[in-house]
């Protein structure tokens, strides 16, 4: 690999060089390196483009990395992977989308990435997008993640998804059904835009396992001329519990919408939503600036902490 994807795999999956452990890493729609281990195995799709990780049961404190990177102005990438998490399981999964654009075509990458996590089983995913141009590039960088979920009785999925900067249009779509009793989903999802890019939120929950949880927090940061939506459509159809939360700071021109529903279809349904989006408060800025920082690195220092 050249220096340019060897620095989009440092930047959305953490990695230097090769990596410890599973992993598949898909190069301008192509395979570019994969590790199997006895407890995590990966297999190519014959009848379309991705691949199935297997995850054996009872595999403990064992990682997967399943990176994405595009280096060519122009390329239209799909995938389909499917995650199966056998019963006890423990492990992290560490995904993620690079584009760096050299030309004046959109370059693109769609992705449906389905999770079956079985009982007692616990995955923490870690998904991060990211964009970049060559200076006289002007093509756009396209993102469509979409995740699907399916969580057994009691089995827990933590997710953390970041989309850093860069990515002109995307459409983040969470699916997820809690299944089993005691099943618990956390989502923590970041997002920033600027220029005038365009992202949209969407979050479907469908809670059918008694004790069931979820705890959805959304922290998203829109600058320049950019719009975001945010949707959150929760379900609470057994006796249940729900957190959501969407916290927006809006900058410059840009427009943010926020529309968290809740359904609740069980007398002991216990769903909770909120919302709040805002400018920097004033006082912010001025008590850093009077620590010696400019305007502009004092709301840097309070966007990186709000994202944090």
């Amino acid at each position: 690999m050249d220096k340019i994807q060897q620095d989009l795999l440092a930047t959305v999956a953490d990695i230097h060089g090769v990596p410890e452990g599973a992993y598949n890493i898909r190069s301008n729609g192509a395979l570019g390196g994969r590790n199997t281990t006895a407890n995590i195995d990966i297999v190519t799709k014959e009848d379309k483009p991705g691949i199935d990780i297997i995850i054996k049961p009872g595999t403990k404190n064992e990682s997967v990395h399943i990176p994405v990177i595009i280096s060519e102005s122009g390329l239209k990438d799909m995938v389909y992977n499917d995650f199966f998490i056998g019963e006890d399981a423990d492990v992290t999964i560490v995904a993620g989308c690079g584009i760096h654009n050299c030309g004046d075509q959109s370059s693109q990458h769609d992705g449906i990435h389905t999770f079956y996590v079985g009982k007692n089983a616990r995955v923490k995913y870690i998904e991060k997008h990211y964009g970049e141009n060559d200076p006289d590039a002007v093509g756009e960088n396209i993102m469509n993640p979409t995740t699907v979920v399916e969580i057994e009785e009691g089995g827990y999925m933590e997710m953390e998804t970041t989309q850093i900067k860069g990515i002109d249009n995307t459409v983040r779509d969470t699916k997820a059904i809690l299944k089993g009793e005691g099943a618990k989903l956390v989502v923590r999802d970041k997002l920033m835009t600027h220029g005038k890019q365009h992202a949209d939120a969407i979050f479907d929950v469908e809670m059918n396992g008694t004790d069931s949880t979820c705890d959805l927090i959304s922290r998203a940061v829109a600058k320049d001329d950019s719009t975001q939506t945010f949707k959150a459509n929760i379900i609470g159809n057994a006796k249940c519990a729900s957190h959501t939360e969407c916290d927006a700071i809006i900058m410059d021109n840009a427009k943010i919408s926020a529309s968290p529903d809740i359904v609740a279809n069980d007398l002991d349904a216990a769903l909770i939503h909120e919302a709040a989006i805002g400018r920097i408060a004033g006082e912010q800025l001025m008590k850093l600036m009077t620590l010696g920082l400019s305007e502009e690195e004092a709301e840097q220092q309070i966007i990186a902490g709000f994202l944090k």
